[in-house]
């Protein structure tokens, strides 16, 4: 377990930099950019790595169970993953989708771990997706304090969407979906959704 909040605190640790701008600046200014944003990836990586492998060991150790959630709540999580994917498309693709909802990507991530939380009730779940979940809706209120473009992702962030944009992130998102539910699911994290 010591593994996976080790991860989390590395990893959602340094993800909750952006939120302090003036913190973030001043390292920017001490490193540099391109240094900077090469120990951001880099602790980044750790910190994933960290939660991966820490949550399979908690996972195998048998954590303790917090709540015992009721089997019909896996189609419910099912349920919520369909837009989840597709969000996640729509934070790299320019969309209407995209415009709507500002920031589609702290969208996915919040709605996965809430649906991940309805259905895995162990400790160890509940650190990870409740993190999560945690650090989503405090840079979701960040954002909205840091003003307009605070949180978009490079160029993608101004440009128009196509014609076609919406059809394609929702098409490539139920794609991406089909996959999880298929094998992707049980080949990366080890459970099988069905």
């Amino acid at each position: 377990m010591a593994l996976l909040i080790a991860g989390l605190v590395l990893f959602l640790g340094i993800h909750t930099l952006p939120m302090f701008p003036a913190t973030r600046d001043g390292l920017v200014s001490r490193l540099g950019e391109t240094p900077y944003k090469g120990l951001y990836t880099l602790l980044s990586f750790v910190g994933l790595g960290l939660i991966v492998y820490g949550y399979g060991v908690a996972r195998f150790e048998g954590p303790p169970v917090l709540y015992d959630p009721p089997f019909w709540l896996r189609h419910v999580t099912m349920l919520f993953m369909v837009p989840v994917f597709i969000f996640l498309v729509a934070a790299y693709v320019p969309s209407r989708i995209k415009t709507v909802l500002k920031h589609p990507m702290l969208v996915a991530v919040k709605l996965w771990a809430l649906a991940h939380l309805l259905a895995n009730g162990d400790l160890a779940s509940v650190l990870l997706f409740g993190g999560f979940l945690a650090w989503a809706v405090a840079d979701r209120i960040s954002v909205k304090r840091r003003g307009p473009g605070a949180g978009q992702i490079g160029a993608l962030a101004t440009a128009k969407p196509g014609k076609y944009s919406d059809f394609v992130v929702i098409l490539l998102g139920l794609v991406l979906y089909g996959l999880f539910a298929w094998k992707l699911h049980a080949l990366l994290i080890g459970v099988p959704v069905a």
